[in-house]
């Protein structure tokens, strides 16, 4: 399994705010769901952050995206090492594949796979 990229999810009531913060750090929005905005680098597109006001499916919302190339893979493993899933693996409605586990120290983690 190979991760493709790493996001950190800002849970914040404040998006236009958050844009215009990141935005002075070269941040540009590559997509907006209105309850999820994520701002990437133009120069290096993986370089991304995420501004969250909640989670649209899920119970929770996660503290950090991973993107892996194969969620179903990375499931497995999680499950068969005992880790406490949050949200179970589902497909949603916006092309993602994902479930949400949590790590040792409580953070909440979504692991996906793009469709």
């Amino acid at each position: 399994m190979a991760i493709r990229r790493v996001v950190p999810n800002i849970r914040s009531e404040a998006a236009q705010e958050s844009r215009e913060f990141y935005g002075l750090l070269g941040f540009e929005e590559v997509m907006n769901h209105g309850w999820i905005m994520t701002l990437a680098s133009p120069s290096s597109p993986t370089a991304q952050i995420s501004v969250m006001t909640g989670d649209r499916t899920a119970p929770v919302t996660p503290d950090i995206s991973v993107e892996v190339d194969d969620v179903d893979a990375a499931y497995a493993v999680m499950r068969a090492s005992g880790a406490e899933i949050i949200h179970a693996l589902q497909d949603e409605e916006w092309g993602v594949r994902r479930f949400f586990v949590r790590d040792p120290s409580g953070r909440v983690v979504n692991v996906l796979s793009h469709r």
